[in-house]
């Protein structure tokens, strides 16, 4: 991509925010160099990691990275024989720690979803490399500064003659200091240290009361650094153990360094795996900022944005609009007012189009679609130069220039205000000039214009389409809408009369005004209303095929299991059943020796035809059971349609729907329709109905009777849910809407088990086609 284009539509604006995301220096570095992709199979790849991290971060909690860190330079040292510190081996062990934590959540989040539903992540937790032992050998021996004490038998030893000969010198030196003859000869009763030496503060008019070696004196020469005589020998003891501290602390050193060269290559994977993750993180972190959703590519050049707005506009108060290239259609070129929002729409697209192509999520609803683009051109924005003495028609004229020399059938190209700055017939003449060569070149261009001419240019040219943003006449101002498909229409006879302008003025110019430039206005009016129309029910009918598609999987996929489990209950029962008539068997043949052993021992009147009989009467006395009871009434009850009866053959209840001739009737038993005799049915008496008390609620609040959760954390929308019910219970609603969006479901299962459980909700449902299909629940309150 140009970067003049990434520039003029402000995709480092877009990085800056994701950078604020970021925790290591590692992800930090990949923001700055993240570009757009120009590859189909790449720019599918990256879209399709960021929404497996998306979908578990807007679910799970994920572990923090807190302590991620670049350690690729400390690697590098320890393979060319270089000691690391232990800061360096620490901001290793942190990453280790890290990745161990991430790959422990991964495993547990799979195990609970008993199937891999994240492949991309799945591939990238299978290469990261075992480490533990690595950071064992760290944690073991190094605390957060220096090695601890038990790092080796030999450090510890020499630790300790450290601190038993400090006390030492500390002892005698404190005994100098609070010697009373010694209080007027010392600055300041303390020990205090220099060049490494316990030293004590002498006056320097006392120096020749003190024998020893002076080692620093005081700035102003009133004070001498002394070592008593009597402590220079433990003192010099202390400094030879030192240095076999820091052999000792050095040899320690080493041995970490060189396991951790050893594991340089599994050390550097596991660097780049989770920097990519921390990455990918910030992309999803602001994704769900935006409410940000995932688009889809085809090999084609389509584009169809709904609703989409500009990231970098106010959340609040933006305006979002489809925008769309329908198929066979190249050229799209907006008409309407200055300040009406043109040139946002051409910027909303463009951007839209780097953010995708650079693996985020977009700011659309769900069901985008948009082609992989080689090159985004951009002629936007006023290009005056006064350094190169150009006029803003030559700036414009030359940026156009070297876009048609570079552009091709997979360049998407975005002209303001085309052919602007110089005389309008010709300027006009120009515009349409250029947009017949760039159609002939197979590109797909956004225009904005004033010129009138080109209003009917899509009339006359195949592949291209009008389009418009909307001014409210009312309110003599934009309303930042854009309808595709409609040519922008004049609005100045309103406008006028709307400011005040006589009538007899304006009938008189309306009356100069050709009949067919009449008609067309109208038409265009028309045109309006139509398109408003069409556009709500395109994405509505969008929204429904999705819906339908899901569904259709959904019930696919329960069937599939469905059927495995019925086989494979039916082979376990049929694996109990040979079981059970095993051991019959095997016990009738154990009867049947025993009798045979009777028989010849005591001589027993038993014939063998009879013993096999009775074996093979054993055998084939496994029959289904019915669920059908032999039942007999003593009584028969006078049965109407109406009543509620049990059946006693099938011990359920029922109802009477119709009483028969021949002493039969039809029973309603759930949703069983059965014809059984009256001497099968015992009459049973209706509950009373116990009329319910009403109360009536006192509406405090006016709140709406939708909550949006999409786009929350779990928790955060459970909290946001509990909330809003009390407040709805409170302006006394009968019904309400939640919407938690479609997604993997994790948030509808959610919000549906917190409805089972308020004690204000009678009952809920999932909403119809108009009211939002699976993305949305209707909770009716008591």
């Amino acid at each position: 991509m140009k970067q003049k284009t990434l520039e003029v539509l402000e995709f480092n604006k877009v990085k800056a925010l994701i950078q604020k995301e970021v925790i290591s220096n590692l992800a930090e570095r990949k923001v700055e160099q993240l570009t757009p992709a120009t590859d189909f199979n790449t720019v599918v790849f990256q879209i399709d990691e960021v929404d497996e991290i998306a979908q578990i971060y807007n679910q799970h909690r994920l572990p923090s990275l807190s302590g991620l860190t670049e350690i690729q330079p400390y690697i590098k040292r320890s393979q060319i024989g270089g000691t690391l510190n232990v800061q360096e081996l620490n901001a290793i062990k942190q990453l280790i720690q890290v990745q161990n934590q991430f790959k422990t959540f991964y495993h547990q989040l799979v195990e609970e979803e008993e199937a891999v539903r994240y492949p991309i992540l799945d591939d990238r937790m299978v290469h990261l490399p075992v480490l533990t032992h690595l950071y064992q050998s760290i944690h073991q021996k190094c605390d957060q500064y220096d090695l601890y004490d038990h790092a080796s038998y030999e450090l510890q030893a020499i630790r300790s003659r450290i601190s038993k000969t400090t006390q030492k010198v500390k002892t005698q030196l404190d005994r100098i200091v609070k010697s009373t003859g010694n209080q007027k000869k010392l600055s300041d009763s303390i020990v205090t240290v220099r060049n490494e030496r316990n030293v004590i503060p002498v006056k320097a008019e006392y120096r020749q009361d003190f024998n020893g070696i002076v080692h620093d004196q005081s700035a102003s020469g009133q004070t001498l650094y002394i070592e008593p005589s009597s402590v220079v020998e433990l003192n010099n003891q202390i400094s030879r153990y030192r240095s076999e501290e820091a052999t000792e602390r050095n040899r320690i050193l080493a041995e970490l360094t060189a396991e951790v060269a050893a594991e340089a290559d599994a050390c550097l994977i596991s660097e780049d795996i989770m920097g990519h993750l921390d990455f990918l993180i910030a992309k999803a972190r602001y994704g769900a900022k935006l409410k940000a959703t995932k688009p889809s590519f085809t090999e084609g050049k389509s584009i169809y944005l709904p609703k989409a707005f500009h990231p970098l506009l106010d959340l609040d108060s933006v305006v979002a609009n489809t925008i769309e290239f329908e198929e066979d259609i190249q050229t799209v070129i907006i008409t309407g007012p200055n300040t009406g929002g043109k040139t946002v729409t051409l910027k909303t697209l463009g951007l839209i189009v780097l953010m995708a192509q650079s693996g985020l999520l977009i700011p659309t609803l769900d069901g985008s679609q948009l082609g992989v683009f080689e090159n985004v051109f951009c002629d936007i924005g006023d290009e005056q130069s006064i350094e190169q003495s150009l006029s803003t028609f030559s700036s414009h004229m030359k940026t156009i220039v070297n876009i048609l020399e570079e552009s091709n059938n997979r360049s998407l190209i975005l002209f303001d205000e085309l052919g602007a700055g110089t005389d309008p017939s010709e300027g006009a003449a120009l515009a349409m000039s250029i947009l017949d060569y760039v159609h002939r070149v197979g590109a797909l261009v956004m225009a904005t214009t004033h010129y009138p001419e080109l209003k009917a240019y899509s009339y006359n040219r195949p592949g291209v389409m009008n389009a418009s943003v909307e001014f409210d006449v009312d309110t003599l101002s934009p309303t930042y809408k854009l309808l595709m498909g409609v040519p922008g229409r004049s609005n100045a006879f309103d406008i006028s009369k709307r400011l005040g302008l006589s009538l007899k003025i304006i009938n008189h110019a309306k009356s100069m005004v050709g009949q067919d430039e009449k008609e067309i206005n109208e038409m265009i009016a028309s045109l309006e209303r139509n398109a408003k129309r069409v556009d709500n029910q395109r994405i509505e009918l969008d929204r429904l095929v999705r819906e339908a598609q899901t569904l259709h999987s959904d019930l696919t996929e329960a069937y599939e299991k469905y059927q495995n489990y019925e086989s494979r209950l039916m082979d376990e029962a049929k694996e109990k059943a040979n079981q059970r008539v095993k051991v019959a068997t095997d016990e009738a043949d154990e009867i049947l020796k025993d009798l045979r052993r009777m028989r010849d021992q005591k001589g027993a009147d038993v014939k063998e035809h009879e013993l096999i009989d009775k074996k093979k009467r054993l055998e084939n006395q496994y029959e289904a059971k019915s669920i059908k009871q032999n039942v007999k009434k003593q009584k028969w009850d006078e049965i109407q349609a109406g009543d509620e009866v049990k059946v006693l053959s099938y011990g359920q209840k029922g109802e009477v729907l119709e009483v028969l001739d021949g002493d039969e009737a039809v029973v309603q038993m759930g949703i069983i329709k059965m014809k059984l005799p009256i001497e099968d049915l015992e009459k049973k008496e209706k509950p009373k109905t116990v009329p319910s008390k009403v109360i009536t609620r006192t509406n405090r609040t006016a709140i709406k009777m939708e909550l949006d959760l999409r786009g929350y954390r779990y928790d955060e929308a459970m909290v946001e849910l509990d909330q809003y019910l009390d407040q709805a219970v409170l302006s006394n609603y009968e019904e309400v809407y939640i919407i938690h969006g479609k997604g993997t479901g994790a948030l509808q299962k959610g919000v549906q088990q917190h409805l089972k459980r308020h004690k204000n909700i009678a009952e809920f449902r999932i909403g119809t086609p108009g009211e939002g299909g699976f993305g949305v629940t209707v909770a009716k309150i008591k």
